[in-house]
């Protein structure tokens, strides 16, 4: 049987696969069962930070497995508190306490009890403070509680009844945010960058009202870094890169990670601030595998090269190289780059991709139309939401994939154009 006949055969129907099987990949490179090369400026949705097989994680692997796998959460495990460390003095730079999961669901699914709980333990069950505030066009994961979360009707079509206790308002509205908040309100948790909603970036006045309003009423701040942290931004936290320069500051109170942070190896994170952390005690929260050893040492690995090898400068200035060149273009059907790092998003002119001939006998978004026609080019992007085609290479990208990326973008603009 092929592949595809395996994959129709057994596994649920819950993705929407394009017609590709890879089977190796190589750097910034990744190859179908043909032998095809594929330049992949999508690295599994922000997730393979070095790319494919980068020697460092291959070493990891290789020195943990033979050390050591799985034991529990039960008992102290070195891999697992070196990693927190790690995060806590050279990511947050700032006192507070790490847990450990396995997705960025997961990890949102922890803030969210997170703050309930530092609500509960503060104000009492009578108080009834739970409202967790978040924003439209968001998202936050798949799980229950994620779904719950994300401010996207789509995803939660068919799941009713939804965990209670959410509010959603209108991303970057400073005001209809402060008529938001009430004395139930047990904490606000949004993307720094919104990914799956399109490529939106928060405004600093957004962070800064939330911010104030955390201090005025008494709940968490929270920050969905899944897909933005672990330095993707160019920083190792994506609100800081966002803020730079705006004279703004804001520290939320709480994060999540996962996606990069584990360079491709399933892990996600959440930091805790002293203040709210002894909220999730013995018996509050846990996950098997979270944070085991080998995990653990994997994600270190990757983070540590990031730290010593000039990524997050590669980062800031692939994307310049990437700004410079889309400064110049023309084609009608580039509206305008948006993003932060080499977490971009090319916002689609809908009106323009009207008349280009097949799209509408599609069926296709606009930018799941361009996503496949730059796939037949041999090159692997991502949508994000109707209109907007992202950009996420890897962090290490070289000036010659960069190169390449852009001819076969423009190439494929123009044929299409």
């Amino acid at each position: 049987m092929t592949t595809a006949e395996l994959t129709d055969q057994y596994l649920l129907g819950n993705y929407g696969r394009f017609p590709v099987t890879i089977s190796r990949g190589e750097g910034g490179y990744v190859f179908d069962e043909d032998g095809k090369r594929y330049l992949d400026f999508a690295t599994g949705i922000a997730v393979c930070s070095l790319g494919h097989c980068p020697e460092v994680m291959s070493k990891a692997l290789s020195e943990q497995g033979r050390k050591l796998v799985h034991c529990s959460n039960l008992y102290r495990i070195r891999e697992q508190a070196e990693l927190a460390r790690f995060v806590v003095e050279k990511m947050m730079e700032r006192a507070g306490k790490v847990f450990f999961c396995n997705s960025g669901a997961e990890a949102n699914d922890g803030l969210i009890k997170l703050a309930r709980k530092h609500s509960y333990d503060r104000h009492g069950k009578e108080a009834e403070k739970n409202v967790i505030i978040t924003c439209k066009q968001s998202f936050h994961g798949r799980t229950l509680g994620g779904i719950a979360a994300t401010a996207q009707e789509k995803v939660k079509i068919g799941f009713d009844p939804l965990l209670p206790g959410f509010l959603h308002v209108p991303f970057n509205d400073v005001e209809t945010l402060r008529e938001a908040v009430t004395e139930k309100t047990a904490g606000i948790l949004f993307e720094p960058l919104q990914g799956e909603g399109g490529i939106n970036p928060a405004t600093p006045e957004f962070m800064a009202a939330a911010a104030e309003l955390r201090d005025e009423h008494d709940f968490l701040l929270m920050f969905d870094e899944v897909q933005v942290g672990s330095g993707r931004s160019g920083d190792w936290c994506g609100w800081r890169t966002i803020l730079k320069d705006s004279g703004v500051e804001v520290e939320p109170d709480a994060v999540s990670w996962a996606k990069g942070f584990g360079g491709g190896f399933p892990i996600g994170a959440i930091w805790a601030d002293d203040s709210c952390a002894p909220a999730l005690g013995p018996g509050t929260h846990g996950s098997t595998f979270g944070g085991t050893p080998l995990a653990s040492a994997v994600a270190l690995a990757v983070l540590e090269e990031i730290e010593q090898s000039g990524v997050l400068e590669n980062v800031k200035r692939q994307e310049k190289t990437i700004r410079d060149a889309v400064a110049g273009w023309s084609n009608p059907l580039v509206k305008s780059l948006r993003g932060v790092g080499l977490m971009l998003g090319f916002v689609i002119c809908e009106e323009a991709m009207s008349s280009v001939e097949g799209f509408t006998e599609s069926g296709n978004t606009p930018a799941l139309f361009l996503v496949n026609k730059l796939m037949d080019a041999g090159m692997l992007t991502v949508p994000a939401g109707a209109n907007v085609v992202r950009w996420l290479p890897r962090l290490n990208v070289t000036e010659e994939e960069v190169s390449e990326a852009l001819a076969i973008f423009t190439r494929t603009l123009d044929e299409l154009s």
